[in-house]
């Protein structure tokens, strides 16, 4: 992956492939890795860009370093920038929905479309895991690092409705362990605040692009009512229920995601459609 230093944070990212620009957002408490294998087979009729937010994934984890909602929103616009990008398609999961909604809402970002899948964006938000985590955050970031792994592999773990294979769990488990991985994961959660959130819902009338909501009907951490709510404050918005996925959708109903993405992204690219046919 590269990197963009950003007021002395590393941001790394990922580009491949060529036509329309698509940007991936991921959410807490993932990275990148999620939507890599989506992009990878998107990237013969698209440019598609990956990118960890700083304190995720491979970025930067500086103690010192603010990681919530308004700094992230104004690290991609600062992204978005460095990359030259002017109304790229945007596919956005958990709390990168927050992200990008406050990105173009509040910054001015302009996009071609916005797609959204189980995203934290609205109120109310967070599982009761998160709630205790954040009313604890210096307690829970004190102990031990066995007693923290098991911590993160049940939380990470019951984010899916189907179980997920070892390797997975262990490749999103991975950022969040040792010294500087443990004392992250509970400060991205301490940060939330969902004075963000409300200010997005107020704002959801303004939106005035092609938008689509994706949602997994077993998704326990955000529930399905949540993201009808936030399709039907759109104007113009679809919605579409996934069945047999839970909150990792990617990891749930891969191909049913991936049919959805291709089939978005090529509607709402002119032109495209005469491209994947030759």
């Amino acid at each position: 992956m590269e990197t963009f230093e950003w007021q002395g944070r590393r941001i790394a990212w990922d580009r491949a492939g060529s036509g329309p620009a698509v940007v991936f957002c991921h959410g807490t408490p993932w990275s990148s890795w999620l939507w890599r294998p989506f992009a990878e087979a998107l990237s013969e009729d698209f440019t598609v860009y990956l990118w960890d937010m700083p304190g995720y994934g491979r970025s930067s984890k500086d103690a010192a370093h603010p990681v919530g909602f308004g700094v992230q929103a104004e690290a991609f616009q600062a992204l978005l920038t460095h990359w030259g990008l002017d109304r790229p398609h945007v596919v956005a999961h958990d709390y990168g929905g927050a992200v990008s909604l406050r990105a173009h809402l509040v910054h001015g970002v302009p996009y071609a479309s916005l797609l959204m899948a189980d995203v934290v964006a609205i109120p109310p938000s967070g599982s009761p895991f998160f709630r205790l985590v954040k009313e604890h955050p210096d307690v829970l970031a004190r102990v031990p690092p066995y007693i923290h792994e098991a911590l993160v592999r049940a939380y990470i773990g019951n984010a899916s409705f189907r179980e997920l294979r070892e390797a997975d769990l262990a490749e999103l488990t991975a950022p969040w362990l040792g010294e500087e991985g443990q004392p992250a994961f509970y400060r991205q959660i301490a940060a939330y605040d969902e004075r963000y959130l409300a200010e997005n819902e107020a704002g959801l009338a303004r939106l005035d692009l092609p938008v689509r909501v994706l949602w997994g009907v077993e998704d326990t951490w955000i529930p399905i009512a949540t993201g009808e709510r936030l399709a039907a404050g759109i104007r113009g918005a679809t919605f579409t229920p996934v069945a047999g996925a839970g909150h990792l959708i990617q990891l749930d109903a891969p191909v049913a995601l991936a049919t959805e993405l291709r089939s978005w992204l090529t509607s709402v690219s002119p032109g495209l459609p005469d491209r994947v046919e030759r």
